[in-house]
């Protein structure tokens, strides 16, 4: 597994993330998700609210690639790995209880991310380049 820094997970916490999969037939589906966090070290997750193309292209085996950017720094990260769909343990439960406390939809799913490559997205010559992989 690749280790999200204590700088990656600042700027996590501080920008809008967006999620893509692919569809069967090979369509892509992105979109931003608000709900993104870190859960761990090695792990990025959101709470599957909506349900609609990326939850399908998900069960469907899709990868799931999360980007983070910010436009005003020209900064930003892309996290790959494998993803697990959560809906009945303790992780989902958890997330459960947040979304209550926050008085948001109670999530359909929690979709998290194993992160084993995080590329950069920084404006210049390091755009698109691995910074660590498994």
């Amino acid at each position: 597994m690749a280790t999200i820094t204590a700088e990656m997970k600042e700027f996590i916490e501080n920008n809008l993330g967006w999620i893509s999969t692919v569809s069967k037939d090979g369509q892509l589906d992105l979109g931003p998700k608000m709900s993104l966090f870190v859960l761990d070290d090695n792990h990025i997750a959101y709470h599957e609210r909506t349900a609609g193309q990326a939850y399908e292209n998900l069960k469907d085996g899709s990868p799931l690639v999360i980007a983070f950017a910010n436009l005003a720094e020209k900064k930003g990260y892309r996290f790959r790995g494998t993803v697990t769909l959560h809906s009945d343990d303790a992780i989902y439960e958890e997330q459960v209880k947040v979304a209550e406390e926050k008085g948001t939809k109670k999530p359909a799913v929690i979709p998290v991310l194993e992160v084993t490559e995080i590329q950069n997205l920084a404006s210049g010559p390091t755009a698109g380049k691995t910074i660590t992989k498994d």
